[in-house]
C-alpha cells in the first residue's frame, strides 16, 4: 500500500470519527453531562477497568485454540501478543496491531505469518457471529424498535454469516480447495507446501505471469493451512466456547458499569450494548473507534431508556476503560520486547513484505 493511499485512508478514518463524534455530542447539555460523570461510582469503574483485561485474556485463550494445530504457544505468550495487538489497534491506524502480533508470533514461535493471518481472520468472523447473537438476544430489552440498531444488524449480519460459511466450506474440504487452486493457476502444491508450475496454463492462468501465479498459490496455500483449527473438533469447540465466554464477560463489565452510573437495565441490555458498539467497528474510523463507539453506545443506552446526557457519560467512561488499560499494558509489553512506536509504524511495511 503506497504512502499516499495510507494517508488518504487515515484522513478518511479521522473524518468518519469526526462525523460520528459530532452526532454523539450534538444537543449535549454540558452541565447535565458533567453531573452525570460526577455521579459515577469510582470504585466500580476502576474494578471494571481491571475486569475488562480478563475478557481480553479469554480472547487470547480463544486464539490459542486456533493456533494449537499450527504450533504450541504458551497461554501467557498469546496473552502478551493480544495485549500488544489491541494496543497497536488503539493508537495506530489501519489495524497495525494485528500485523504486529502476527509478526511477533513468527519471531518467537516460528509459525508462518500467512497461517497466523488466517486464524486472525477466523477470530474476527467468530467475534461477529457472537456479537450478532448478543444483539438478537438483546433487542428483547428494547421497549420499541430502533433504526440505528436495525441498520447495524442489516450491514453486519450478511458479512459475518457469509464469512463463517465460507471459512467452514474451505476448512472442511481442503483437498477440494487445493485441487481447484491447482487447476485455476496451473500449479502443483506438494504435501510439504512447496508450489511449482504444472502443465500448460489454461485461459485464466495465462492472464497471470508465472511468478505471480506461484505467489498467489503460496498465499492461498498458507491461508488454507491456517484453517486447521476449524478441522479439529477440540480446537473448534474450545474456540467457540472461549468466543462466547470472552464477550459474555465483556458484557458483564458493561452491565456493572450500568450499575456504576445507576442505570437500571437487564443483562440483555448489556449484551445489546456490547454487540452494537463492537459490530460498529466495521465502520472504517480512526484508531480506537473514537466517535463511532460514543455514537452507537449512546444510541443503545437512549433506546434502553437512559437520558441522553447520562447515556453519553456512561459510554464515554466505558470507552476509556476498554481503551486505556490495555493500551498502557500493551505498550509496556512492547517495550519489554525491545521495540517502541517505530515497530507500529513499520508494521504495514512488514505486512507488505
Amino acid at each position: 500500500m503506497t504512502t499516499t493511499r495510507q494517508r488518504a485512508l487515515v484522513a478518511f478514518g479521522l473524518l468518519v470519527s469526526g462525523v460520528f463524534l459530532f452526532l454523539a455530542v450534538r444537543g449535549l447539555h454540558p452541565g447535565a453531562f458533567l453531573e452525570s460523570l460526577a455521579q459515577a461510582n469510582a470504585p466500580l469503574v476502576l474494578a471494571c477497568a481491571a475486569l475488562y483485561l480478563v475478557a481480553l485474556a479469554i480472547i487470547a485463550w480463544r486464539w490459542q485454540f486456533l493456533l494449537n494445530p499450527l504450533g504450541r504457544v504458551p497461554l501467557w505468550g498469546v496473552v502478551r501478543l493480544v495485549f500488544i495487538g489491541y494496543m497497536g489497534n488503539n493508537v495506530y491506524p489501519l489495524r497495525a496491531g494485528e500485523v504486529l502480533r502476527i509478526v511477533l508470533l513468527k519471531r518467537h514461535h516460528n509459525i508462518p505469518m500467512l497461517r497466523t493471518t488466517t486464524t486472525v481472520l477466523v477470530e474476527r468472523v467468530f467475534d461477529g457471529i457472537v456479537l450478532l447473537t448478543f444483539v438478537l438476544v438483546g433487542v428483547s430489552a428494547l421497549p420499541q424498535q430502533n433504526e440505528v440498531i436495525r441498520a447495524v444488524l442489516n450491514v453486519a449480519a450478511p458479512v459475518f454469516v457469509v464469512g463463517l460459511l465460507g471459512f467452514f466450506a474451505v476448512a472442511l474440504q481442503p483437498d477440494l480447495a487445493r485441487r481447484l487452486l491447482e487447476s485455476a493457476l496451473a500449479v502443483r502444491v506438494s504435501p510439504q507446501h512447496e508450489v511449482t508450475l504444472s502443465g500448460a496454463p489454461h485461459v485464466l492462468a495465462r492472464l497471470l505471469p508465472a511468478p505471480l501465479r506461484l505467489l498467489v498459490a503460496r498465499l492461498a496455500d498458507g491461508l488454507l493451512a491456517g484453517l486447521a483449527g476449524l478441522r479439529s473438533p477440540a480446537a473448534l469447540a474450545g474456540a467457540v466456547f472461549a468466543s462466547y465466554a470472552s464477550w459474555a464477560f465483556a458484557a458483564w463489565v458493561f452491565w456493572v458499569m450500568m450499575d456504576a452510573f445507576a442505570l437500571p437495565a437487564p443483562f440483555t441490555g448489556a449484551l445489546l450494548a456490547v454487540g452494537v458498539v463492537n459490530l460498529a467497528g466495521l465502520i472504517p474510523a480512526s484508531p480506537g473507534q473514537i466517535g463511532v463507539f460514543e455514537y452507537f453506545g449512546t444510541e443503545v443506552m437512549v433506546a434502553l431508556g437512559a437520558p441522553r446526557d447520562l447515556a453519553l457519560a456512561y459510554t464515554l467512561v466505558v470507552h476509556v476503560i476498554v481503551w486505556l488499560p490495555v493500551t498502557l499494558w500493551g505498550f509496556g509489553l512492547l517495550v519489554r520486547e525491545g521495540l517502541g512506536w517505530r515497530a507500529l509504524a513499520n508494521a504495514r511495511a512488514l505486512e507488505g513484505a
